[in-house]
């Protein structure tokens, strides 16, 4: 695909079909992905990539504990709730999914069901586990690089005809999902990305989230 086609087309997928994806496939995804830059190339990224049972025990330890009221074990800080216009483009997208997928304001069991989507990796037949080396947990460049090897990986997977979806929810059950992705005690957990073939029949899969425009996000300074 032309470059600009990817960006400009590529979209959150939260609906998969069950088919496999080819690990050479994959392996094709993140060597591209990986050619994005990093803080004097330091690299700080791995990848969990897991599929099958394994991916199967994670999805259900994540919901298990959710459902239980399990407290969140996100290794990778939350911050502080989104507030202001933040919180408001975070409503705005949500306002556009469940338009969707036809989810009503007051239907609780379909906006519970909805959350739960998240902490199964979408029912994503691949799910992707981002980590990063604990010894340089003090470096805030570390995130924003393995920030820009995430969108990296998406955009590369688009140009393959997969989808894609960055998602927290997935690892906020971290002793889950360290435990059956075999996570090394070196790694931090910080995102997954749940990863395969788009269903196209799967409404959400159409939404093209909103986005604030060049003038508003841009100053420039020294031009005529």
């Amino acid at each position: 695909m032309e470059f600009d086609t990817v960006i400009l087309g590529r979209r959150s997928i939260r609906g998969y079909k069950p088919d496999p994806v080819p690990q050479a496939l994959i392996e094709e995804v993140l060597a591209l992905a990986m050619r994005a830059p990093s803080s004097m190339n330091t690299q700080p990224w791995n990848f969990y990539v897991v599929t099958g049972e394994a991916l199967d025990r994670i999805r259900a330890g994540n919901t298990e504990r959710m459902i239980a009221g399990v407290p969140q074990s996100r290794e990778f800080r939350t911050g502080e709730a989104f507030a202001g216009q933040h919180r408001e483009r975070q409503i705005g997208v949500a306002k556009q999914l469940f338009s969707a997928m036809g989810i009503e304001r007051d239907d609780k069991d379909a906006r519970q069901d909805w959350v739960l989507r998240g902490f199964r990796q979408f029912d994503a037949p691949v799910c992707v586990i981002v980590t990063y080396d604990k010894e340089l947990s003090s470096s805030d460049d570390t995130a924003f690089d393995c920030g820009a090897v995430a969108t990296a990986l998406v955009n590369a997977a688009w140009s393959r005809g997969l989808g894609a979806v960055i998602n927290s929810q997935g690892i906020m059950q971290s002793p889950v999902v360290r435990e059956h992705a075999g996570i090394a005690d070196d790694q931090v957990i910080m995102k997954s990305i749940a990863l395969g073939w788009p269903d196209e029949s799967f409404p959400a899969n159409a939404v093209v989230s909103e986005r604030k425009s060049v003038n508003e996000a841009a100053v420039f300074v020294g031009f005529d």
